[in-house]
């Protein structure tokens, strides 16, 4: 496949590693590739948590009923849910017809590009770090499980979510173990080094900003799981391409619940929902796999997105799209009647697509100007893929 190397996608901005993984492994090099127009140097973690205001835990307080009754319902019974099972050759029928089933897969995605693989693994990695998220999430006081089975509508959500995005995992690494064309080894080492790194959110026991940041990742995993459906069905792999719409789909439903959640705060408390916006895009949505290392590449998440996004799987014109489409949907570009600080925060985010699409083209135009690069992937048996 001849294709031009392509510059790092949003998904490595603000890539770090965890102060606790320095002496672990050696710094990561510069890369020998064009980043992202629009990537920024790491901000430092922040250590403390910051006491929630008065204020903000008023406001979610005040919006349990409203919560029980718009946000729960987006949740699916168990018993109505879609299992890793029901898309998958089912062992209880040890026969012929079992062995046929994975034949069938390993023969179809023998047909599939190296580099789809190196992107389908790492989605399935940043779907199997599940633990570290709901943990994010519990972090943040005016929200967070305080008991592990508290009935708050907030905390049943967490753990409902959370529950649902476990099948993500368990049905993609299902999958790959059975393509044969995978190393799981080093797939599994890269999942416990990623729940053993964590992640920095960076929301400062704010739930706002919480809120704004999933309402964008939802709906950026959404995006990318789409896209491996669709390549999946064009490489003639209709299961495979069932497999990535069916978490497409539950990653959608999950993006309309928290793109709910934020719509309402901006109703109950637009000035301060309206800087939390900005405060997010000003730092960049970055994915919450960027501390990924497999033991042996310390750039690997940039590597991983410079591949998903020379593929079309998710890029800076993917990221543009969403703010457009969260802009629009939140009508931010409409609001009235904000303070001069909320004012200066609107006019920021609504101008800030055009920008990153004009830098991204600057980025992309400098990018055609340089040699291909090839990178090995252990998850891949260490075969090489242009970046």
């Amino acid at each position: 496949m001849q294709v031009q190397v392509s510059n790092i996608s949003l998904w490595a901005l603000n890539g770090h590693q965890s102060p606790n993984k320095l002496q672990l492994r050696s710094p990561s090099p510069k890369p020998r590739f064009r980043v992202s127009a629009v990537a920024s140097p790491p901000r430092p973690i922040k250590l403390h948590q910051p006491t929630m205001s008065p204020a903000k835990e008023e406001v979610f307080k005040s919006l349990e009923g409203w919560a029980t009754e718009s946000i729960l319902p987006l949740l699916k019974p168990v018993e109505e849910c879609w299992q890793p099972q029901d898309l998958l050759p089912n062992p209880s029928n040890y026969d012929e017809e079992f062995f046929d089933q994975i034949r069938s897969i390993q023969d179809r995605a023998a047909e599939i590009p190296d580099e789809y693989f190196v992107v389908l693994v790492g989605d399935m990695i940043t779907e199997e770090a599940l633990p570290t998220y709901q943990t994010i999430m519990n972090s943040i006081d005016a929200v967070k499980d305080r008991t592990g089975v508290c009935s708050s509508p907030w905390a049943r959500w967490i753990r409902a979510w959370s529950a649902e995005e476990n099948r993500h995992g368990d049905l993609l690494r299902t999958y790959l173990y059975l393509s044969g064309r995978v190393d799981m080894t080093m797939v599994e080492r890269t999942i416990q080094h990623l729940i053993g790194a964590g992640m920095n959110g960076n929301f400062n026991n704010n739930p706002y900003l919480g809120y704004v940041y999933t309402s964008f990742q939802e709906r950026a995993t959404f995006v990318s799981h789409g896209n491996t459906a669709h390549l999946a069905k064009k490489s003639g792999d209709p299961l495979l391409a069932r497999i990535c719409g069916t978490i497409a789909a539950d990653e959608k439903r999950h993006e309309i619940a928290y793109v709910k959640m934020t719509e309402k705060l901006l109703e109950v408390d637009p000035n301060n929902v309206m800087l939390a916006i900005e405060e997010m895009m000003r730092r960049k949505i970055t994915m919450p796999a960027a501390l990924m290392y497999d033991g042996c590449d310390p750039m690997l998440f940039h590597h991983f997105s410079a591949v998903a996004q020379r593929l079309g799987i998710y890029t800076a014109d993917d990221y543009a799209d969403i703010l457009e489409f969260l802009i629009k949907r939140w009508r931010l570009e409409k609001m009235e009647g904000l303070n001069p600080e909320a004012q200066r925060a609107q006019d920021f985010v609504c101008g800030l697509a055009p920008r990153i699409r004009k830098l991204q083209e600057r980025a992309d135009e400098r990018a055609q100007k340089m040699e291909p690069l090839s990178v090995k992937f252990s998850w891949i048996f260490n075969k090489e893929v242009l970046v």
